[in-house]
């Protein structure tokens, strides 16, 4: 029997029995769309048009249509690739980590982090694609036998890490993401009274039954995911790092990037995660089951991954100052006092200041400024990676070469694109599949609520937790 401690609030408020979490987690597949959902719909396909006349001129006319120049060879693209992986952090961790410390609070936010997770790595892909300028010839950077000669990739290059790192993170957060999906498939394709929709859910479910065999083997491919998708957690942005750090550019060539970026990516995450589930949870009514408890626990992780960044700010000037060597010293303070002085002020207002407000309970238990901090931390840390890599570029080593980064209008429809892409793909997630894993939510019901001592009809469709069905 489980013990569950009598001062800790409940994660599952309401009194919620089984059937009720059935019903209200599929009433927002089953019903209509509102006309929130219509109007956001709307919204993000309006930002997807805009991505894709982005796209198409930049693939006709070439990557000229970017603000690029001789000086700053990377400057939006990668700044948006970095900004969209470190997004995509948040639901591995979620899912991987804290599934293997047995953290409870993350059966109801862990199904939307992880689709999260997987729309942004989407997004984060097509920047190096598009920057190819060939991005038909994008399968030559896989090691494939080809007929051209003795021609091969570099697997010296952090690019061609950065290949290997981002596919197989997408790959396996994706089996992950589904997996966890079929318990829920299998009880929306026994409620489902059209057809098309029966037959769909019934596809998707792979004919789940809810048998103990097959509870035992969802357990275990989850474990043995999880236990892959953890190294990912530090790996993908540990490899994206090493773009920069492996350079001998001023304000890149440092040691500290790997776990700076991982942090980054956690922090960037998490606060994307947030922002997604107060809309949800208000939206879709699931306040009980998207509680305080879940918005504080994620508050106190931003508070801890913002620190460590603030510290990581603080060690570069440290480190800059204790090398001895001009050319980093100034890479540095011309981050602070240069030309984009307001990009570096703004990141340092955002991602260290703002996130020190969750030290006082009332803020991190309040929905409207958790959520108007999640924003300041995602503007605050695409600030970082456009500090990171303009200004580390904008100054060369010949003062003939130094030049201003400007971004043209296609370097923002893509930018603004993408989100479109994000929210399009997110919308149509919401509303078509289980926003919160119903199995997981079920299983952590207290017994104090008399859920297990009395019969429930619903309590032997599939998507229960596994000590409720009978075995094969």
């Amino acid at each position: 029997m489980q013990h569950v401690s009598p001062i800790r609030e409940p994660l599952v408020t309401g009194g919620k029995t089984y059937a009720d979490i059935t019903e209200d987690v599929c009433r927002q597949v089953e019903a209509k769309p509102n006309v929130r959902w219509m109007v956001a719909l709307g919204v993000s396909l309006v930002f997807l048009g805009i991505f894709i006349y982005s796209v198409y001129r930049t693939l006709w006319f070439g990557i000229g249509e970017w603000g690029l120049n001789k000086t700053v060879g990377w400057a939006w693209d990668i700044t948006n690739f970095v900004w969209w992986v470190g997004i995509g952090h948040a639901g591995t961790l979620i899912s991987a980590i804290l599934l293997l410390f047995r953290q409870k609070w993350r059966t109801s936010i862990n199904r939307a982090a992880e689709a999260m997770t997987i729309f942004a790595v989407i997004c984060a892909a097509m920047f190096p694609v598009l920057h190819m300028g060939r991005p038909w010839l994008a399968y030559w950077v896989l090691p494939l036998p080809n007929t051209f000669g003795s021609l091969w990739v570099n697997f010296n290059s952090p690019l061609l890490w950065d290949v290997f790192a981002i596919s197989t993170y997408f790959s396996v957060s994706l089996v992950f993401w589904y997996i966890g999906l079929i318990p829920d498939f299998a009880t929306i394709r026994d409620r489902a009274t059209g057809p098309i929709a029966r037959r769909a859910y019934a596809l998707l479910s792979m004919n789940w039954t809810g048998s103990a065999k097959h509870w035992s083997r969802y357990e275990t491919v989850s474990l043995i995911l999880a236990g892959l998708a953890t190294p990912l957690v530090l790996s993908v942005h540990t490899i994206v790092s090493m773009d920069f750090a492996t350079s001998v550019i001023p304000g890149w060539h440092t040691t500290i990037f790997p776990p700076y970026f991982v942090a980054g990516a956690i922090f960037s995450g998490f606060a994307m995660v947030l922002t997604l589930m107060i809309i949800t949870r208000k939206t879709f009514k699931l306040e009980d089951y998207i509680t305080l408890e879940h918005v504080e626990s994620m508050n106190k992780v931003i508070t801890l991954t913002g620190s460590i960044v603030g510290v990581a700010y603080i060690t570069e000037f440290f480190i800059a100052w204790y090398s001895g060597v001009e050319y980093e010293q100034y890479a540095f303070i011309n981050r602070a006092t240069g030309p984009y002085w307001w990009a570096y002020w703004s990141m340092m207002t955002c991602n260290v200041i703002t996130p020190q407000l969750f030290w006082f309970r009332s803020i991190r238990r309040s929905l409207t400024a958790t959520f108007i901090i999640s924003i300041f931390v995602n503007i605050g840390m695409w600030f970082e990676r456009f500090v990171i890599i303009v200004t580390s570029l904008h100054r060369d080593f010949l003062p003939s070469s130094w030049v201003m980064f400007s971004p043209t209008s296609i370097d923002i429809g893509v930018y603004v694109g993408t989100m479109g892409l994000f929210f399009t793909l997110f919308l149509l997630f919401a509303k078509f599949f289980p926003v919160v894993n119903m199995a997981e939510v079920k299983s952590i019901l207290k017994s104090s609520r008399g859920v297990s001592h009395t019969h429930n009809p619903d309590a032997s469709m599939h998507g229960t937790a596994p000590n409720t069905h009978k075995h094969d």
